[in-house]
Order: C-alpha cells, then structure tokens, then sequence
C-alpha cells in the first residue's frame, strides 16, 4: 500500500497522513472539551486534511511541485456529516474562516458555498485508514436570534482546529515537542500575592482601610460561583492589585485555567504586567502587545523562547494584552489569530478600563463577552473607576446575564482628593495667560492642532508639550523631565492632549480640562493631587469649553460624550458620584443606539442563521478597533534612530526592527502625510516605511509640524 504522506522534515524524517490526522484529532478534541466539543474536535482534526490522500498533493510533497488545495476535500466531507460549521473549520484552516456566501455561488468561488461545489482530485484512499463517524453536534446555550452564537461557537471550534494543527506538525519538524506553555497553579499563585500585601494589613490612615477593604473584598467575592462580575474602584483604590486577588481566589476555587487581563493602552499594559511580575514571577506572565518582541533565536535563553511560543496560542498561566489583541482576534477569521481563542474557555477575564471599549463597537463586544461568559466557562470582571451602565446590554443577549458586584459601597469622599470647578469658554490666549501664573500645571486639550497652538502662547522656561506628533521615545524622555521637576518643586506646565490620562503616573496640583466625556474628564482629574498630600479643597480641576472652531473639529465619536456630560453634569460639583456616572453612560448609550454597532457586525452574524452563511471574511475585514487610516514617518531625530533608517534603506526588514522603528516614529493622516509629500519632506521606501526628509519639519518640542487644519481624530 502507498504511504501517503503529510510532511516531510528537513533531515529526510516523514510524517504520515494517518499520524498527523491522529495527532491534530487528539489536540483538537482536547481542547474543544473545554466547552462539550470533544468529540466532534477529534472528528474534524481526523477529515481536516483528508484531501492529502491525492494523487497531486502526494506529488507536491515528494517533488516540491505547485502548491495545491488540501482542504476542500475535507470541508466536503464534513458538511454531509457535521454539518456547515465543522465545514467553515475546515475549508478555513489554513486561509481563513471564509464567507459562507450564497447558493448562486459558482465552484471555485472564494465563499464556502462555491467550495463545497468545487470539483477536486481523488482522494478516496483516506477511507482505508480513517473513519469518520457521525457524532452529536452540540450548540451551546443560543442567545438572540441564534447566529451570532453559531458563529462565535465556529471560531471557537476553528481554534481548537488550527492550534491541533500548529502544535502537532511543530512538533514533527522539530523532532519533538517545543517547551510551550504553563499550568496556573492558583494555589501557589495566591499564596504569593497574600504574602506581598501582608503588610497592608495593618493599615494606619482611612485611605488604606478602604482600600484593605476592597482587597477583602475581592477575596471573599471570589468565592461566588463563575459568571459576570463588576469591579468598581475609585481611582486610587488599588484596583489592580485586588482584581488580581479576585482573579486568583477565584481560578483557585473553581479550577480556571488561566487569568487574562485586557487592557486599553500599551502604557498601562506595561505597568501592570511589571507589578504582576513582581508579584507573581516573571516566568508567570505573558505580556503580549505591538511594544513586546521576544526573542527566539538560539541565543534566547528557554523562558524567552517559551513564551514567544505562547503569543501563538496563549498557552500561559497569566496574560495582559491590549483590548485591540483581544477583541479583533474574537472577530478574526485568519488562523493565526485565532488560535489563541479556545484558551480563553474557563478562564478569568479582567476588562480594566472597561468604559473605553470604542462605542461604535460595544454592541459586538459585549455580546462575544456575553458569549465567553454563559458558553464557555469564563467569569468576566468589568473593572474601572467609571463603570459604564452595560447591564442593560447584557439582559438584551440574556436574562441570565446580571452583573455582580465585587467592591464594597464605599463613601466616593474617601477617596475625593480633588474640587471639580466649571469656568466656561477660554481661548487660546486666555488659557495659556492662566497656565502662565501657575508655578505648576497641567493642561489637556481635545485636538493635537490646539495642543500646539497652546503651547506656542506659554513661557518657555519650565513649559512642556505632549501629543503624538511626538515620536513615543521622544514623550519618553519629556515625561521623564515632567516627573523630575514636579518631584523637585521647579517649574512645571505642560500642554497636552488625552494621551497623558492613559495611565500616566504624574501628580499636579491643579488641572485644567477640555471639556470631554465624563470618564475622560474623571481620568483627568486622576493627575491632580495623585498621591493625596494636599487638600481636596486646594486642587483643583478647571474644566473649559473650547472655542467654536475647535468643537466643530471634533469627531462625532467625541463630540457626542462631550455633549451628553456637559447636559449630565451641568451645576454638579462631583462628577465622581456613581449617579452621575450611571446616567451619564445610560444617556450616552440611549442617544448611540443602532451606533453601538457601526458596522452591522452582530446584525450580519445573526442572519447568518437563516441559512448558515455566515460573512466570516467580512465582519474580520470590518472589526477593527482603531480604524488604521494613518501613515507611519520614522523621524531621524537620534543617533538611534538614524541607523535604524540606514537599515530600512538598506532593504532590511523584520517584525523587530519594525517595532524598534515604531518607537521612533510618528503617525499621521493621508492629507498631512501629502502635503509633507509634496513639500518633498518625506523619503518613501515602500508602503509601509517612510522617513522623514527634512527635519527641521521636526520640532524639538512640539514634535511634527502640523501643515494644515485637516486630520483631526482621536490619537490616544
């Protein structure tokens, strides 16, 4: 009998069709027990590719020949057995989830439709060595109209099927399996983190009582069966260390299997991963995000090489990732984003900042939160100072669904250490006339163009600018400047805009704002009096109106929070009230309504199931986060970063370089960036890498020239 084969490695060893179906089915069922998929996980790692039984595919392995199409042939299969969704897996696991498209679909069509009826080589000597059995098809609990459970339950499935996939032919070429991954050991995990907030305990001031109390809190609460919790804590409240209590107390109890911690801005994700690796181990915890490169090469030591491994599939005890990571891979269609999903099962998930989850996108957030929660096991923990007012969201998915809270009510005075005063419209001269008379001060702003315009109007001694015109190691070292003065008592004023309330450890004693959403303005004031060693009474946050230019710049995706909290808050003193924060998110969502969901995605997935078509190609093309509708110019404003342009010049390219590129770099719209152009100050290399020409276009304190009055959005 022939020996068909799957692959072959690069000293000569082969590895049989039959051994990788066995391998990838094992894997697969596996992983898919996770949420009552077993069985039909190892049915469709057993058919995935059954089409290597051909004749052309046997010829392509042994002779290097054309690529050809392996897995139609299995998608075949599986849909006059399974059904359409083991058919997306398949059809999928090395391109992608496709469209299911229509019936008119002609053969050959991209769609699973035009697959299914595509005509392909003989393979029926799959049927001497594999079986493949009818098994239950068990969709988990359906929630609305159905589709969009379906379709989530298929990504689900996809996932158990291309990491199966991944891991078992690793481990062939490589000889052996590679050191991947870690088991949470809660226990052990818990016991670390009781031991370095021992000294907690024996708290002396009212702020610290509080604060031990949360952390009890979240301890206690752990306990409660798995679901949907809320963690609501004042800024200052030691938030992140009590979700990790939660979090930990919680996987100990009911056997979770990983903790993930999803997080809006990479400044915040590296503070948190820093302290959950003190507090826990490095070796414990996976940061994963656009600023993180592990190096895999073979001077990397083994805990390096393990845990670039683990970007893949996520196969770590601890994860803290970007809320971008998370979600477009939720929505994904492409193999290697999905592979990490199916570990998300029984698993603990922290949303911190959960209130910046981007409006046009929170209807489809919230149902796949919803569908981790009721179908795969997974306790979810919206945690922020401003919790958003989601509960109604949740109980439109599913009844089932309500919203317990973690932290204790606590008194919002305790921890008040700033007075909220409205002042009104101020113009540039205005406002800058203020900054001028403060020895230190902080001002945010809505737009980069005003940030400038403010700047130019302050006194240079002491004065500083920050927005991302500026390269992120050029804010860096300002930043650095910033927390050195304000540590001394020397002057200090800075102009900036949002992107220093993304966790940005600085401490001011007055703040002045735009005025902005409501949470924003509370992330304002979170930089105002941050240690609390002065009086509430005495710091103050001034919170201005722009001028009518600068408001009709705004986007509406800031215009609308703007104007929702100035109807909220109008002759309200604490913004900070639960109240107030409540009705505000409940007037910002009610006036949003079908806007939640910009791009149809929850629509287009429920109709889906009218006829198993399901626009998985699509809703991924269409789910993005951050809309990338920037170009990226590399500043050769250092020595640094002048080799690095050398080496892009050179024709050198790599996802490292590119990373260390992008710390140097700046992002602007396509009207700056042509005009730039036409100025001939920009050296285009290719489509993705541009260098800036002239420098002088580069300032050293406001960053990048803005050339026009175009281009206003949100840079974070």
């Amino acid at each position: 009998m022939e020996r068909y084969l799957a692959h072959i490695a690069e000293n000569g060893r082969e590895q049989t069709v039959k051994e990788h179906l066995d391998g990838t089915a094992k894997l697969c069922g596996g992983f898919a027990e996770a949420f009552g998929a077993g069985r039909l996980g190892w049915m469709v790692g057993e058919a995935h590719d059954i089409g290597k039984y051909s004749a052309p595919f046997q010829r392509r392995i042994r002779e290097k020949d054309v690529a050809t199409d392996h897995s139609t042939a299995g998608a075949q299969q599986a849909a006059g057995i399974w059904g359409p969704p083991a058919a997306y897996c398949i059809a999928g696991h090395h391109g992608g989830l496709p469209d299911g498209g229509c019936r008119t679909d002609v053969p050959g069509q991209p769609t699973l439709s035009g697959r299914l009826k595509k005509q392909v080589a003989p393979y029926n000597a799959f049927s001497t060595e594999v079986t493949l059995s009818r098994v239950p098809v068990q969709i988990p609990h359906v929630m609305g109209r159905g589709g969009f459970t379906v379709s989530f339950w298929t990504r689900m499935l996809f996932s158990c099927l291309v990491d199966a996939d991944y891991l078992d032919t690793e481990a062939f070429m490589q000889g052996s399996p590679p050191p991947r991954g870690r088991r949470l050991e809660a226990d052990v995990l818990l016991e670390r983190l009781k031991t370095y907030v021992a000294p907690w305990w024996d708290a002396k001031t009212e702020l610290n009582q509080v604060r031990c109390q949360i952390l009890r809190a979240c301890l206690d609460v752990g306990t409660q069966p798995p679901g949907l919790f809320t963690l609501t804590v004042p800024t200052g409240g030691g938030k992140t260390v009590s979700s990790l209590a939660f979090a930990l107390r919680h996987a100990r109890e009911h056997g979770k299997k990983r903790i993930v911690y999803v997080i809006p801005f990479t400044s915040i994700i590296e503070q948190t991963a820093d302290k959950f690796r003190e507090i826990l181990g490095d070796e414990m915890v996976l940061e994963h995000h656009s600023n993180v490169d592990y190096d895999d090469t073979e001077e990397a030591d083994a805990e390096t090489r393990r845990k670039k491994l683990a970007t893949e599939n996520w196969d770590m005890p601890v994860i803290v990732t970007t809320a971008v990571q998370f979600f477009e891979s939720l929505f994904s269609n492409k193999p290697s984003r999905c592979r990490k999903l199916h570990n998300l099962a029984d698993s603990v998930i922290i949303f911190d900042e959960a209130q910046t989850i981007p409006l046009p996108y929170l209807k489809p957030c919230v149902r796949a939160i919803a569908e981790l929660t009721v179908n795969y096991g997974a306790s979810c923990v919206l945690c922020t100072a401003t919790q958003p007012a989601l509960g109604p969201l949740f109980r439109e998915v599913s009844p089932q669904l309500t919203l317990r809270e973690i932290a204790p009510e606590i008194d919002p005075a305790v921890f008040r250490r700033v007075t909220y005063h409205h002042i009104g419209k101020l113009s540039d001269e205005d406002l800058a006339a203020r900054l001028n008379g403060h020895t230190q001060a902080l001002c945010i702003v809505g737009t980069r163009k005003r940030a400038q315009a403010v700047y130019d109007l302050l006194e240079r001694e002491g004065s500083f600018h920050l927005s991302t015109l500026m390269t992120p190691n050029h804010r860096r070292s300002v930043l650095a400047e910033i927390r050195r003065r304000l540590k001394a008592g020397q002057p200090c004023r800075v102009v900036s805009t949002s992107l220093i309330e993304a966790g940005v450890d600085v401490d001011f004693p007055v703040v002045y704002r735009s005025e902005a959403g409501l949470d924003s303005e509370i992330q304002a004031a979170g930089r105002c009096n941050r240690e609390g060693r002065r009086p509430a009474g005495e710091s103050m946050v001034y919170l201005f109106q722009p001028d009518g230019t600068y408001t009709a710049q705004l986007p509406h995706a800031l215009k609308r929070p703007l104007e929702t909290a100035r109807q909220v808050t109008r002759d309200c003193a604490a913004l900070d009230d639960p109240e107030i924060i409540e009705r505000y998110f409940s007037t910002l969502y009610q006036y949003e309504g079908e806007a939640l969901d910009q791009k149809n995605i929850v629509p287009r997935l429920e109709a889906g199931a009218q006829d198993n078509s399901y626009p998985f190609r699509t809703v991924a093309e269409k789910f993005r986060l951050i809309e990338n509708d920037t170009r990226t110019v590399l500043i050769p404003r250092s020595d640094d970063a002048r080799a690095l342009a050398d080496r892009l010049r050179e024709g050198e390219r790599s996802r490292a370089l590119l990373r260390q590129a992008a710390q140097e770099s700046v992002n602007i719209y396509p009207q700056h960036f042509d005009t730039l152009n036409a100025l001939g100050a920009l050296e285009i290399l290719d489509e993705n890498v541009t260098i800036l020409r002239d420098c002088t276009r580069y300032n050293e304190q406001t960053g990048l020239a803005l050339l026009s009055d175009s281009g206003v959005g949100i840079f974070l």
